[in-house]
Protein backbone atom coordinates (compact mmCIF):
# COMPACT_ATOMS: atom_id res chain seq x y z
CA UNK A 1 0.00 0.00 0.00
CA UNK A 2 1.25 3.32 -0.65
CA UNK A 3 1.22 6.02 1.89
CA UNK A 4 -0.23 8.94 -0.41
CA UNK A 5 -3.92 9.99 0.53
CA UNK A 6 -5.46 9.35 -2.92
CA UNK A 7 -7.97 12.06 -3.85
CA UNK A 8 -11.14 11.07 -4.56
CA UNK A 9 -10.80 12.04 -8.16
CA UNK A 10 -7.82 10.55 -8.99
CA UNK A 11 -9.25 7.33 -6.89
CA UNK A 12 -12.34 7.46 -9.24
CA UNK A 13 -9.82 7.77 -12.65
CA UNK A 14 -7.76 5.34 -11.28
CA UNK A 15 -10.53 2.83 -11.11
CA UNK A 16 -11.74 3.61 -14.63
CA UNK A 17 -8.18 2.79 -16.11
CA UNK A 18 -8.35 -0.62 -14.25
CA UNK A 19 -11.69 -1.11 -15.77
CA UNK A 20 -10.04 -0.46 -18.97
CA UNK A 21 -7.29 -2.31 -18.33
CA UNK A 22 -8.58 -5.43 -17.37
CA UNK A 23 -11.23 -5.04 -20.35
CA UNK A 24 -8.50 -5.23 -22.69
CA UNK A 25 -6.90 -8.23 -21.21
CA UNK A 26 -9.65 -10.07 -21.47
CA UNK A 27 -10.97 -9.41 -24.93
CA UNK A 28 -8.19 -12.42 -26.38
CA UNK A 29 -9.45 -15.20 -25.16
CA UNK A 30 -12.82 -15.39 -27.72
CA UNK A 31 -9.85 -15.96 -30.50
CA UNK A 32 -7.89 -18.70 -28.49
CA UNK A 33 -10.98 -20.77 -28.04
CA UNK A 34 -11.82 -19.98 -31.59
CA UNK A 35 -8.64 -21.75 -33.35
CA UNK A 36 -8.49 -24.00 -30.21
CA UNK A 37 -5.02 -23.15 -29.55
CA UNK A 38 -2.90 -21.40 -27.19
CA UNK A 39 -0.80 -17.90 -28.10
CA UNK A 40 2.89 -18.93 -27.88
CA UNK A 41 2.03 -21.90 -30.35
CA UNK A 42 1.02 -19.37 -32.30
CA UNK A 43 3.92 -18.27 -34.59
CA UNK A 44 4.58 -22.13 -35.64
CA UNK A 45 1.85 -22.20 -38.07
CA UNK A 46 3.79 -19.36 -40.04
CA UNK A 47 5.76 -20.60 -42.66
CA UNK A 48 9.66 -19.12 -42.17
CA UNK A 49 9.34 -16.90 -44.71
CA UNK A 50 6.99 -15.06 -43.72
CA UNK A 51 8.55 -15.19 -39.93
CA UNK A 52 12.02 -13.93 -41.19
CA UNK A 53 10.12 -11.24 -42.66
CA UNK A 54 7.65 -10.27 -40.06
CA UNK A 55 10.00 -6.93 -38.23
CA UNK A 56 10.19 -5.29 -41.84
CA UNK A 57 6.80 -5.78 -42.72
CA UNK A 58 5.93 -4.23 -38.92
CA UNK A 59 8.23 -1.20 -39.43
CA UNK A 60 6.56 -0.71 -42.96
CA UNK A 61 2.85 -1.15 -41.93
CA UNK A 62 4.35 0.94 -38.74
CA UNK A 63 5.98 3.50 -41.19
CA UNK A 64 2.95 3.93 -43.70
CA UNK A 65 0.60 3.56 -40.44
CA UNK A 66 1.70 7.18 -39.07
CA UNK A 67 1.77 9.24 -42.70
CA UNK A 68 -1.70 7.61 -43.44
CA UNK A 69 -3.27 7.73 -39.87
CA UNK A 70 -2.32 11.80 -39.50
CA UNK A 71 -2.74 12.78 -42.68
CA UNK A 72 -6.20 11.83 -42.72
CA UNK A 73 -6.88 13.52 -39.37
CA UNK A 74 -7.72 16.39 -41.47
CA UNK A 75 -10.05 15.45 -43.70
CA UNK A 76 -11.54 12.54 -41.91
CA UNK A 77 -13.11 12.95 -38.33
CA UNK A 78 -12.60 10.63 -35.56
CA UNK A 79 -14.42 8.11 -35.69
CA UNK A 80 -15.96 5.80 -32.82
CA UNK A 81 -14.63 3.18 -30.92
CA UNK A 82 -17.54 1.04 -32.05
CA UNK A 83 -17.16 1.78 -35.74
CA UNK A 84 -13.32 1.67 -36.01
CA UNK A 85 -13.92 -1.91 -34.42
CA UNK A 86 -16.78 -2.76 -36.98
CA UNK A 87 -14.31 -1.49 -39.46
CA UNK A 88 -11.14 -3.54 -38.96
CA UNK A 89 -13.27 -6.97 -37.95
CA UNK A 90 -14.58 -6.42 -41.87
CA UNK A 91 -11.11 -6.45 -42.91
CA UNK A 92 -9.64 -9.18 -40.59
CA UNK A 93 -12.75 -11.24 -42.20
CA UNK A 94 -11.63 -10.60 -45.69
CA UNK A 95 -8.00 -10.85 -45.15
CA UNK A 96 -8.20 -14.11 -43.46
CA UNK A 97 -10.47 -15.47 -46.39
CA UNK A 98 -7.44 -15.88 -48.62
CA UNK A 99 -4.95 -17.35 -46.12
CA UNK A 100 -2.01 -16.27 -45.26
CA UNK A 101 -1.26 -13.46 -48.48
CA UNK A 102 -4.74 -11.50 -48.36
CA UNK A 103 -3.53 -11.86 -44.82
CA UNK A 104 -0.12 -9.64 -45.08
CA UNK A 105 -1.36 -7.65 -47.92
CA UNK A 106 -4.68 -6.75 -45.24
CA UNK A 107 -2.00 -5.85 -42.26
CA UNK A 108 -1.24 -2.62 -43.46
CA UNK A 109 -4.45 -1.30 -43.28
CA UNK A 110 -5.41 -2.45 -40.45
CA UNK A 111 -2.08 -1.01 -38.96
CA UNK A 112 -2.92 2.24 -40.15
CA UNK A 113 -6.48 1.61 -38.61
CA UNK A 114 -5.39 1.19 -35.19
CA UNK A 115 -3.11 3.63 -34.93
CA UNK A 116 -5.94 6.35 -36.33
CA UNK A 117 -8.38 4.57 -33.53
CA UNK A 118 -5.26 5.81 -30.99
CA UNK A 119 -4.90 9.03 -31.83
CA UNK A 120 -8.39 9.51 -31.68
CA UNK A 121 -8.18 8.10 -28.23
CA UNK A 122 -4.97 10.67 -27.32
CA UNK A 123 -7.51 13.85 -28.91
CA UNK A 124 -10.55 12.24 -26.40
CA UNK A 125 -7.86 13.09 -23.69
CA UNK A 126 -6.74 16.32 -24.71
CA UNK A 127 -3.60 15.57 -26.71
CA UNK A 128 -3.06 16.98 -29.87
CA UNK A 129 -1.94 13.58 -32.10
CA UNK A 130 -0.33 15.75 -34.60
CA UNK A 131 2.03 17.04 -32.68
CA UNK A 132 5.62 14.86 -32.51
CA UNK A 133 5.67 14.18 -28.87
CA UNK A 134 2.08 13.19 -28.89
CA UNK A 135 2.61 10.82 -32.17
CA UNK A 136 5.46 9.13 -30.55
CA UNK A 137 3.00 8.38 -27.27
CA UNK A 138 0.37 6.63 -29.62
CA UNK A 139 3.39 4.58 -31.23
CA UNK A 140 4.01 3.68 -27.51
CA UNK A 141 0.46 2.02 -27.38
CA UNK A 142 1.84 -0.64 -29.69
CA UNK A 143 4.84 -1.93 -27.11
CA UNK A 144 1.88 -3.35 -25.23
CA UNK A 145 1.87 -7.06 -24.67
CA UNK A 146 -1.17 -7.72 -27.21
CA UNK A 147 -4.57 -9.25 -26.59
CA UNK A 148 -3.17 -12.41 -27.20
CA UNK A 149 -0.38 -12.55 -24.10
CA UNK A 150 -1.14 -14.65 -21.41
CA UNK A 151 0.65 -12.36 -18.82
CA UNK A 152 -1.10 -9.20 -17.56
CA UNK A 153 2.28 -7.79 -16.16
CA UNK A 154 3.74 -7.58 -19.73
CA UNK A 155 0.97 -4.95 -20.09
CA UNK A 156 2.09 -3.48 -17.05
CA UNK A 157 5.53 -2.69 -18.03
CA UNK A 158 4.43 -1.26 -21.19
CA UNK A 159 3.51 1.39 -19.21
CA UNK A 160 6.58 1.95 -17.23
CA UNK A 161 9.01 1.56 -20.01
CA UNK A 162 8.17 4.40 -22.07
CA UNK A 163 10.99 5.93 -20.02
CA UNK A 164 13.58 4.20 -22.64
CA UNK A 165 11.64 5.92 -25.76
CA UNK A 166 12.48 9.58 -24.33
CA UNK A 167 14.42 11.41 -27.06
CA UNK A 168 14.36 8.84 -29.57
CA UNK A 169 12.80 9.85 -32.71
CA UNK A 170 9.44 9.52 -34.24
CA UNK A 171 11.43 6.49 -36.54
CA UNK A 172 13.55 5.67 -33.42
CA UNK A 173 10.01 4.91 -31.63
CA UNK A 174 9.57 2.17 -34.28
CA UNK A 175 12.97 0.60 -34.50
CA UNK A 176 12.07 -0.28 -30.87
CA UNK A 177 9.05 -1.10 -30.60
CA UNK A 178 9.29 -2.86 -33.75
CA UNK A 179 10.27 -6.37 -32.70
CA UNK A 180 7.35 -6.56 -30.04
CA UNK A 181 4.57 -5.03 -32.53
CA UNK A 182 5.87 -7.70 -35.24
CA UNK A 183 5.84 -10.63 -32.85
CA UNK A 184 2.04 -9.70 -31.43
CA UNK A 185 1.13 -8.75 -35.37
CA UNK A 186 3.32 -12.40 -36.03
CA UNK A 187 0.16 -13.89 -33.48
CA UNK A 188 -2.33 -12.14 -35.58
CA UNK A 189 -1.41 -13.60 -39.29
CA UNK A 190 -1.02 -17.01 -37.87
CA UNK A 191 -4.88 -17.14 -37.16
CA UNK A 192 -5.89 -15.74 -40.18
CA UNK A 193 -3.81 -18.33 -41.57
CA UNK A 194 -5.89 -20.90 -40.19
CA UNK A 195 -7.51 -23.39 -42.33
CA UNK A 196 -11.36 -23.49 -43.13
CA UNK A 197 -11.91 -20.89 -40.50
CA UNK A 198 -9.50 -18.30 -41.51
CA UNK A 199 -12.34 -15.50 -42.21
CA UNK A 200 -14.20 -16.10 -38.44
CA UNK A 201 -10.62 -15.75 -36.73
CA UNK A 202 -9.87 -12.66 -38.89
CA UNK A 203 -12.81 -10.90 -37.86
CA UNK A 204 -12.73 -12.13 -34.28
CA UNK A 205 -8.69 -11.60 -33.98
CA UNK A 206 -8.96 -8.10 -35.64
CA UNK A 207 -11.90 -7.62 -33.10
CA UNK A 208 -9.90 -8.10 -30.08
CA UNK A 209 -6.92 -6.19 -31.78
CA UNK A 210 -8.87 -3.27 -31.96
CA UNK A 211 -10.76 -3.44 -28.92
CA UNK A 212 -7.30 -4.55 -26.57
CA UNK A 213 -5.52 -0.95 -28.51
CA UNK A 214 -8.01 1.15 -27.84
CA UNK A 215 -8.76 -0.14 -24.14
CA UNK A 216 -4.78 0.87 -23.70
CA UNK A 217 -4.54 3.74 -25.30
CA UNK A 218 -7.26 4.91 -22.70
CA UNK A 219 -5.17 3.36 -19.54
CA UNK A 220 -1.80 4.81 -21.53
CA UNK A 221 -2.96 8.82 -21.62
CA UNK A 222 -5.00 8.57 -19.25
CA UNK A 223 -2.47 8.12 -17.32
CA UNK A 224 -0.14 10.96 -19.14
CA UNK A 225 -3.03 13.07 -18.53
CA UNK A 226 -3.58 12.50 -14.70
CA UNK A 227 0.74 12.53 -14.67
CA UNK A 228 0.08 16.45 -16.26
CA UNK A 229 -2.65 17.28 -13.91
CA UNK A 230 -2.03 16.05 -10.66
CA UNK A 231 1.68 16.31 -10.27
CA UNK A 232 2.62 12.50 -9.25
CA UNK A 233 5.21 11.13 -11.14
CA UNK A 234 4.27 8.49 -13.64
CA UNK A 235 6.06 5.60 -11.63
CA UNK A 236 3.79 6.36 -8.54
CA UNK A 237 0.77 6.33 -10.61
CA UNK A 238 1.49 3.02 -12.32
CA UNK A 239 1.67 2.07 -8.68
CA UNK A 240 -1.64 3.07 -8.21
CA UNK A 241 -2.90 1.45 -10.81
CA UNK A 242 -1.57 -1.77 -9.96
CA UNK A 243 -2.56 -1.84 -6.72
CA UNK A 244 -6.62 -1.38 -7.87
CA UNK A 245 -5.87 -3.79 -10.08
CA UNK A 246 -4.98 -6.14 -7.42
CA UNK A 247 -7.57 -5.04 -5.55
CA UNK A 248 -10.76 -5.69 -8.15
CA UNK A 249 -9.13 -8.52 -8.60
CA UNK A 250 -9.39 -9.94 -5.02
CA UNK A 251 -12.97 -8.54 -4.98
CA UNK A 252 -13.63 -10.32 -8.29
CA UNK A 253 -12.35 -13.69 -6.58
CA UNK A 254 -14.50 -13.73 -3.54
CA UNK A 255 -17.26 -12.86 -5.31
Amino acid sequence: MTDLTIPIDLEAELKELARRHRAASTVGMSVLNLIGGQAENLLEKLPDSAKDRLEATTIKALDVALRAALKSRGVVPDQKSWLNTALTTAMGAAGGAGGLPSALAELPVTTTVLFRAIAGVAADHGFDPSEPDIAKECLTVFAAAGPLAEDDGADMAFLAARVSLVGSTVHGVIAKIAPRLSYVLGQKLATQAVPVIGAAAGAATNYAYTSYYQQMAHVHFGLLRLERSSGHPRALLIDMLREELSISTKSALIR
